[in-house]
Order: C-alpha cells, then structure tokens, then sequence
C-alpha cells in the first residue's frame, strides 16, 4: 500500500512540473520561447518528445504578442512617416506657385505665346499637383493600412 501512495504521489509531483513548465511558456516572450532548446530544459528520451510537442502545441494555440514599448516605437516611427510624406504635398504647393509665377513671367515677357505657355503650365500643374495626391496617399497609407 505504501508504494501505491509513494507512486501516486511521485506521479502527481511529476505532473505538476509539467504543468509549471508549461504555463511558464505562456508568459514567456514569443521569441525567447522559440529560440529556446526544449530539449535542454526537459531531458532526455520520451519526456523530450513530450516537452518538444507541449511547446510547439501552446506556440501553436498563443497569439503573437507585442510589449507596449514594441507599439510606442511602432506607433512612433508611423508618425515619423507620415510627416516625412506629408512634406512632399507643401513641396507641391510650392512647385503650382512655381509654375504659375514662371507663366506671369512667360506671359509678361513675350505676349503671344499666350496660348502655348498656358498650356505648359496646366501640364506643370498636373505633374506637380499628381505629385502632392500621390505624397498625401502615402502618408494615409502609413498611417492607416499599416
């Protein structure tokens, strides 16, 4: 009878470290799980393959998470973008000004070739102004698809 208690309860301690090795799994960092060897932590033989199969079996079932630290930068370095690309859409504004200052210009200088300046600027101002919509789009993108 008292190998019977002795065993049941050897059986239980056992299981109760697995149990404890396994949960401690779940609040471990994603990365420091997978780049962690099972193997070393678990031994040899059979119970190898059972803490190889508890691992990978609870990675399988955790979602990837991410510190708050992680997210600040993300959300930072999103921000950073998004201004970057911003500044191409006043750097547009800048280029209609350019284009259109150049035409007063044109036109002051040499009245009849009213027609042939204007539509030189209207070009100008679709390729500076398609510049500033595609600036504008990648600063949404930055901030909302990502």
């Amino acid at each position: 009878m008292r190998t019977v208690v002795t065993k049941y309860f050897s059986l239980t301690f056992f299981l109760l470290l697995q149990i404890r090795a396994g949960s401690r799994i779940l609040y471990r960092p994603i990365s420091a799980s997978v780049f962690s060897r099972p193997e070393a932590r678990t031994g040899e033989g059979k119970s190898t393959l059972i803490g190889a199969q508890n691992t990978v079996s609870q990675l399988a079932l955790r979602e990837f998470q991410t510190s708050a630290i992680s997210r600040d930068i993300d959300t930072a370095a999103k921000f950073i973008g998004a201004g970057a690309a911003t500044v191409g859409v006043a750097g547009s504004g800048a280029g209609i000004g350019t284009v259109f200052g150049s035409l007063i210009i044109g036109y002051a200088r040499n009245p009849s070739l009213k027609q042939q300046l204007f539509s030189y600027a209207i070009l100008g101002f679709a390729l500076s102004e398609a510049m500033g919509l595609f600036c504008l789009m990648v600063a949404f993108l930055i901030l909302f698809a990502m």
